[in-house]
């Protein structure tokens, strides 16, 4: 299945909600922040010139709207990758690291509930994992935090 951009954390904001407001997960090679979704503020409504119509109000040639219609499905888990210098090393080893990691989330993103966001941050142990190691650890971190639990 594959990584779409809507699914990618962009905004520093972002970022520093998940940091903040969520929860962490150590993993050992890399630690998990992860939290709901963060609702964005709605922004004021634009003033309207006297006699204008209200861009809310359905035009007379306009087909009515429908009935009933479908609820929007849940968003996909959005996840963004991070590895520092400090943390990782050099450029080339923080960028085979968030791959890695990129990759992980992908194969295993279906087990991550919509509407959370996730970040990965990594640490210079995982470039020593072996594949089937990081594997694991991302099948043991999905069924630990994420899989449904009997009430």
């Amino acid at each position: 299945m594959r990584f779409r951009a809507d699914q990618h954390l962009r905004r520093a904001s972002d970022f520093q909600h998940v940091r903040t407001q969520g929860r962490r997960y150590d993993c050992g090679a890399f630690v998990l922040y992860y939290a709901p979704r963060a609702k964005r503020g709605t922004q004021a409504s634009p003033v309207i010139a006297a006699g204008a119509p209200h861009p809310a109000a359905p035009s007379p040639s306009a087909p009515p709207a429908p009935a009933s219609a479908a609820p929007e499905p849940p968003a996909p888990a959005r996840a963004g990758f991070v590895a520092s210098r400090s943390a990782v090393g050099n450029a080339v080893a923080r960028a085979r690291a968030k791959r890695r990691l990129r990759e992980g989330f992908r194969a295993h993103q279906l087990a991550f509930p919509p509407g959370v966001d996730l970040v990965f941050v990594a640490r210079r142990s995982l470039n020593r994992l072996e594949p089937a190691a990081l594997e694991q650890r991302f099948l043991d971190l999905c069924r630990k935090l994420f899989a449904p639990r009997a009430s």
